[in-house]
C-alpha cells in the first residue's frame, strides 16, 4: 500500500478476494476471515468524527468510535425519504465500522459483522487484513459524495456513492510517522455499487459491494 490507504487503493484487491473467498459460502469459512478484523491496527481511541446518531428504533446497535486526526464526511444525508435516509445511515455506519477496524487498535470491532455480511464482509475483511499485515494505518479524511438508494424490492436496495480519499495519509505504526508527501490522482477516487438488505433485526446491511471506476467522480 505505497498509495493513499483508501478502500480505492485497495478495490482491485478486494474485488479479488471476493471472487475467491465467497466461493467458500460456509460459515466455517466466514468466522475464519472475520477472525482478521479481530486486532485491527493503531490509534488514540478519543472520538473525532460521530457516526450517524442511533436512531430510537429498538435496535442495540454497536458504538463507532474513530481515533482522532480521521474523520469521515458524508454528503446528502438527508433525501426527503425517510426510508431512504434510513439506508443511507446504516451505510454510512457500515463504512465507519471498515475505517475503525483500520484505525482504532482493539481486539474486536462488532459493528464490522454488524453491518456487513456476506461477500461484503469478505471484502472487508481483507481489506482489513492488508493494513494489519504490513503495520499500516492512516490519518486523515475520507468524503463520500453522489450517494443514491434505489429500492429493488422489498427490504432489498441498491447504493451507489463516490469515495474521495485525496485527504488521507499512510501512517507507518512501527514509527508513528505520516506520510503527506503522496500527490493526489485518479486513484483517489472511486465509485461503488452496494446492494443492502434489511435483516430480522431491521438493520440495513450490505451484501455485496462492486468497484466501478474512479474517474467519474472527479
Amino acid at each position: 500500500m505505497n498509495r493513499r490507504p483508501t478502500l480505492v487503493a485497495a478495490a482491485a484487491m478486494t474485488v479479488a478476494a471476493v471472487l475467491s473467498l465467497s466461493a467458500c459460502g460456509s460459515d466455517e469459512g466466514e468466522s475464519k476471515d472475520n477472525d482478521k478484523i479481530a486486532g485491527a491496527d493503531s490509534g488514540d481511541k478519543k472520538r473525532d468524527s460521530p457516526s450517524p446518531k442511533s436512531p430510537d428504533d429498538g435496535i442495540d446497535r454497536p458504538e463507532i468510535r474513530l481515533p482522532k486526526g480521521v474523520k469521515s464526511v458524508f454528503e446528502g444525508r438527508k433525501t426527503g425519504d425517510p426510508k431512504k435516509d434510513a439506508v443511507l445511515a446504516d451505510n454510512e455506519r457500515r463504512l465507519d465500522s471498515i475505517i475503525e477496524a483500520v484505525t482504532v487498535d482493539a481486539k474486536e470491532h462488532p459493528a464490522l459483522k454488524f453491518y456487513s455480511s456476506g461477500d461484503a464482509l469478505l471484502t472487508a475483511a481483507d481489506y482489513i487484513q492488508g493494513f494489519q499485515e504490513k503495520n499500516k494505518s492512516y490519518v486523515g479524511t475520507l468524503r463520500y459524495y453522489d450517494r443514491k438508494v434505489t429500492f429493488l424490492k422489498e427490504g432489498v436496495a441498491a447504493v451507489s456513492y463516490c469515495e474521495d480519499g485525496t485527504k488521507t495519509y499512510p501512517k507507518d505504526l512501527k514509527t508513528g510517522e505520516v506520510d503527506r508527501s503522496i500527490p493526489e490522482s485518479a486513484d483517489d477516487y472511486g465509485f461503488y455499487n452496494t446492494r443492502m438488505k434489511k435483516n430480522a433485526e431491521g438493520v440495513w446491511q450490505t451484501e455485496s459491494v462492486t468497484y466501478v471506476e474512479g474517474k467519474r467522480c472527479m
